[in-house]
């Protein structure tokens, strides 16, 4: 059964973007050359899950390829149907069902890139295995919060912890049980 992670970066106190849908404190610690693991986790999915936002964001920012390199499925969750392009789907439909269908076949991992609507509805319905968080060291005091209330309790086993010249610290857990 493939396994379904998050890697996202996050604010000491747990915001993953500024008020206003704002990142630029994702820029605090850019470094060239330094990528905090991305490509050696990105080889190991070929299906990728985001929201409607981040997906703009990303392509405002980046650019169609770094989702939509053809050599991987992309799932935006959207409430706007939307035609396919590539291999994007602008998904309107179920959630959950999605994941537990992608789960259940064939293929490499599967990998949510957020938003936090997105992973605390999988969180709420228990299908996310693996969270990667890299932790950067500010205070941001307000903003879209990583985990919102109203889900239920999950524990967690520490894999793994990376720290960087940076500052950012990296935390890798997987879902008990």
């Amino acid at each position: 059964m493939r396994k379904l992670s998050i890697y996202i970066a996050s604010s000491l106190d747990g915001f993953i973007a500024k008020p206003n849908d704002n990142l630029e404190f994702l820029k605090l610690v850019e470094k060239e050359g330094e990528d905090y693991g991305y490509a050696d986790f990105t080889a190991t999915i070929d299906t990728i899950i985001l929201g409607r936002k981040t997906y703009d964001w990303v392509l405002r920012e980046v650019g169609t390829s770094h989702y939509d390199n053809g050599d991987r499925d992309v799932y935006v969750i959207t409430r706007s149907p939307r035609p396919s392009s590539g291999r994007t789907t602008f998904f309107t439909g179920d959630l959950p069902e999605l994941v537990r269908g992608l789960k259940s076949g064939e293929g490499k991992n599967i990998y949510c890139d957020g938003g936090a609507e997105v992973i605390n509805s999988l969180l709420r319905h228990d299908l996310i295995d693996e969270l990667i968080i890299s932790v950067i060291p500010v205070l941001l005091g307000e903003g879209t919060r990583l985990f919102a209330e109203g889900r239920p309790e999950q524990q967690l086993e520490l894999l793994g912890t990376k720290s960087f010249e940076s500052g950012l610290v990296q935390l890798h857990y997987r879902r008990k049980g």
